[in-house]
């Protein structure tokens, strides 16, 4: 490595002078510590909980204070949960931020040093992570999510095992986990093959009739693909048994919150029907209590309150303000320009999970009678249907942001209200627009 740049040196001043840098990897760890803790200030741990106990304790004895890691895979979990309980501050960087420079060497060894000098200047900024009550809720949810997603797969089993039989039973009812569809697929794995007979399973209000069921149910009902069917239809049902457990469990860890909402009840909400993956539980009433005030109320945010909780908590203050929020979910546009010349403005990939909840909850306001789904109509005339999503997933995280911040109730606004606003305002960009021209802009009623 080269020395140091004098200039660099001057220019730059330690704001850390007890950091230390960890390279974390899943065979061992490389630490190190500021120049003169320690004759040896740069040593290899193992991953094992005894190594990670002495490797706190080594970092404690030379008077280190706070300690920049990146965030590889899910290694990072247990020592930066071990040295936060020791009482250390933990950075848990974005490796972006300690990219080397190009033409330097690239070693372990190396980059634990790098990620010390860098945290020493204070060039490094810590990643979000909530509290560990809410730690604790979004893993729950996490893990709930993976299910759903396991159980997704098996229901592509059943597609495949039915097509591979000839039986078009997804042609012929709209939803094969449903009320009609679970019935006859399990009236086939018990032994039934007689088409009018299964087809008399169907739910009364289908759209389809029992003839149409029965010419769709006329396959070929080989051994080897109703094994299959069989087996994809039992691990459905056992993922959502174990759907069931989890539910329970987020249930109960709800309960621990402490109370912020006064013990003021919920106004009356209308009820709707619960969909298939959605949590069998009510959560506005625990969600209310943690959060102090009623995030459903907000259009679109129905399904999604309990994600966004799960993944920020309640406090705002950790962003230092409601752009600084919008940037870190990736849905502020990224100017990039050079020249004078503006290269691009699109927002950040990635697919953090508040932000795809709050794009869901955007394309759901498509036919919304609300201000907001007047919002997402007229971006998407505009600017199209990608980036209409973009602009009102950002309005309501703007929304979110300020009453989780300042703890006020949110106020709908009517669809009247709403458009009676926009006209107003497109009133007067026309008249600014014909008075810079040289014209008065005149109402029809007032030229009669």
């Amino acid at each position: 490595m080269l020395p140091p740049s004098p200039i660099l040196s001057d220019a730059l001043q330690v704001c850390h002078p007890h950091a230390a840098g960890i390279d974390i990897g899943e065979a061992e760890h490389w630490v190190a510590v500021p120049p003169g803790s320690d004759p040896q200030p740069v040593r290899r741990f193992g991953p094992f909980t005894a190594d990670l106990d002495a490797l706190a304790d080594w970092l404690i004895d030379c008077g280190v204070t706070t300690v920049a890691m990146e965030s590889t895979g899910v290694y990072w979990i247990p020592l930066f949960e071990l040295l936060e309980a020791r009482g250390v501050q933990v950075l848990l960087i974005d490796p972006r931020q300690a990219k080397r420079a190009p033409g330097r060497p690239k070693t372990d060894r190396l980059d634990c040093k790098w990620l010390q000098r860098l945290h020493a200047y204070g060039l490094l900024a810590g990643a979000f992570r909530p509290a560990d009550q809410v730690c604790v809720l979004r893993g729950y949810l996490r893990h709930r999510q993976m299910l759903l997603t396991y159980a997704a797969h098996h229901i592509q089993h059943r597609h495949k095992a039915l097509e591979q039989m000839n039986l078009k039973l997804t042609q012929v009812v709209s939803d094969i986990t449903g009320v009609t569809g679970m019935a006859i697929l399990k009236a086939i794995i018990a032994g039934e093959r007689d088409p009018v007979t299964l087809a008399k399973l169907r739910n009364p209000h289908g759209q389809h009739s029992e003839d149409e069921i029965a010419k769709a149910l006329q396959g070929t009902w080989r051994a080897e693909h109703l094994f299959a069917l069989q087996q994809a239809v039992e691990l459905y049902q056992f993922y959502h048994q174990q759907l069931t457990t989890c539910d329970q469990r987020i249930t109960a860890h709800l309960e621990t919150f402490a109370d912020q909402s006064a013990g003021q009840p919920l106004p009356p909400k209308a009820r709707r029907h619960k969909k298939t993956n959605e949590p069998r539980f009510d959560a506005r009433t625990p969600l209310s209590r943690l959060a102090g005030l009623d995030l459903t109320t907000i259009e679109g945010i129905e399904n999604t309150a309990l994600i966004l909780l799960s993944e920020i908590g309640t406090d705002m203050h950790r962003w230092p303000s409601v752009k600084h929020f919008c940037r870190w979910l990736g849905l502020c546009p990224q100017h990039q320009s050079s020249g004078g010349k503006v290269l691009s403005r699109r927002v950040r990939p990635g697919a953090h999970r508040v932000t795809v909840a709050l794009r869901l909850a955007a394309r759901s306001l498509h036919h919304s009678q609300s201000a907001l789904g007047a919002f997402f109509r007229r971006m998407k005339a505009r600017l199209g249907t990608p980036k209409a999503i973009t602009a009102t997933a950002h309005k309501l995280a703007r929304l979110v942001s300020h009453l989780l911040k300042h703890g006020s109730a949110y106020v709908q606004q009517g669809l009247e209200n709403y458009e009676a606003q926009y006209h107003e305002r497109k009133v007067k960009t026309m008249a600014k627009q014909a008075k810079a021209l040289g014209y008065t802009l005149v109402p029809l009623a007032a030229q009669g």
